[in-house]
């Protein structure tokens, strides 16, 4: 019987990867960095003690991850997928022993490590999302992986606030480190593997300029990237400056994390926002909700720090709206990235979070002549822009 070969039995025994895969890796990878989402633009005032420096910060930072991010294709040509999803997860572990000094080269260090690995889980999750779902089922699939990120985004935050005023910074940022380590299980326990048969050739560039050039070259993939890069802005400016003012109009940590978890809160509305774009079409839903986030966020800068729980139910209306595009967005690029070059597209396309890190050194300019309200007037006019292209140019078909 030399023929013969026992295989373990638990082997063919674990289904195929499916929506429910993706949408378990993402939520348990949104508690590693949602946890500390609140903590961390606090800490870094703690130490700057001044909110434009902390908005310069965060630009360098943005700036440092992009080019990180830019070279990810040639990371996934040379280590494979899977060990740079592991590196991803591991960053964000290794991250939260920078963050533990308090001080300001280690919140630079951990917040660049936060978001290489970021960059990485992102990019190679989308391509694995790209290998085992159908086209048809995108924008199924993409709702409910927000709507099971829910339950992370909404507790993390004020988790990480709780854990960081009551027993101290050791504890908001090791939770990060044991969800890094649940997420590294969970990931090797599902046994993804590379999509071979459609790994770019050896003749198609890596170099990230080339990248560049071929992805500004397909309209389709540079409206992808506008769309996922206003609401990529708004969650950026969401997470730093709600918590930021709720501090400085004298309301409290406390309120921050509360604040940016009621706006968590609400990404169980992804399922809503995915029927709707099925009965609607994705093109009409992600209009509407580009419009509608601006006029919250205009009426949000208009009231400012006059009377802050009223400014922060606006941007609470804001979070609503923008989870239609978390939910549709991604589908833009999905449906128009060609299979051969996946890899190199997706990399790009991922600059759109790296881009939105630098909306606070826009911020910074506006502060210096403004009040903080000027920070949402600025968002809202950016989203009413958004709005008005992704109408005029975003195929009715989608």
């Amino acid at each position: 019987m030399s023929t013969h070969v026992r295989h373990p039995i638990w082997l063919p025994a674990l289904r195929p990867a499916d929506a429910r895969t993706f949408a378990s890796l993402y939520a348990v990878e949104s508690f590693a960095r949602a946890t500390v989402s609140s903590v961390i633009p606090i800490q870094a005032y703690e130490i700057l003690h001044n909110e434009q420096i902390v908005s310069i910060l965060y630009t360098i930072v943005a700036l440092l991850g992009l080019s990180v991010t830019l070279f990810m294709p040639i990371l996934i040509r040379r280590f494979a997928r899977r060990w740079v999803y592991t590196a991803g997860a591991c960053l964000l572990a290794i991250g939260s022993l920078f963050f533990v000094t308090h001080t300001l080269a280690g919140q630079l260090a951990g917040m660049l490590c936060r978001v290489m690995g970021a960059s990485a889980l992102s990019i190679t999750l989308n391509l694995y999302i790209m290998d085992h779902i159908r086209k048809t089922d995108f924008m199924q699939a993409e709702s409910l992986r927000m709507a099971w990120s829910m339950l992370a985004w909404t507790g993390g935050p004020t988790l990480g606030i709780f854990l960081y005023t009551r027993y101290g910074i050791y504890a908001a940022h090791g939770a990060v480190a044991v969800f890094a380590l649940a997420l590294l299980a969970l990931f090797w326990t599902y046994r993804l593997g590379d999509n071979r048969s459609i790994r770019p050739g050896k003749t198609r560039p890596a170099n990230p300029l080339a990248n560049i050039g071929r992805f500004v070259a397909q309209p389709r993939l540079r409206l992808a990237w506008l769309i996922a890069f206003g609401r990529s802005c708004f969650w950026t400016t969401f997470f730093v400056y709600g918590p930021l003012f709720m501090v400085i109009t004298g309301e409290g940590k406390l309120a921050g994390g509360l604040l940016v978890s009621a706006g968590n809160a609400l990404l169980f509305m992804a399922i809503f926002w995915g029927k709707a774009g099925k009965r609607f079409g994705g093109r009409r839903t992600m209009t509407f909700a580009y419009f509608a986030m601006s006029a919250t966020l205009l009426a949000a800068g208009a009231v400012g720090t006059t009377a802050p729980l009223l400014t922060g139910f606006f941007l609470l209306c804001g979070a609503f709206f923008t989870i239609a595009l978390d939910a549709l967005g991604s589908t833009a690029l999905m449906r128009s990235v060609r299979s051969y070059e996946r890899a190199q597209m997706a990399a790009v396309y991922r600059t759109y979070l790296d881009f939105s890190e630098l909306t606070p050194l826009v911020y910074s300019v506006v502060l210096a002549f403004f009040g903080l309200g000027s920070v949402f007037v600025t968002l809202g006019i950016l989203a009413a822009v958004c709005g008005f292209i992704t109408w005029r140019y975003l195929p009715k078909s989608l």
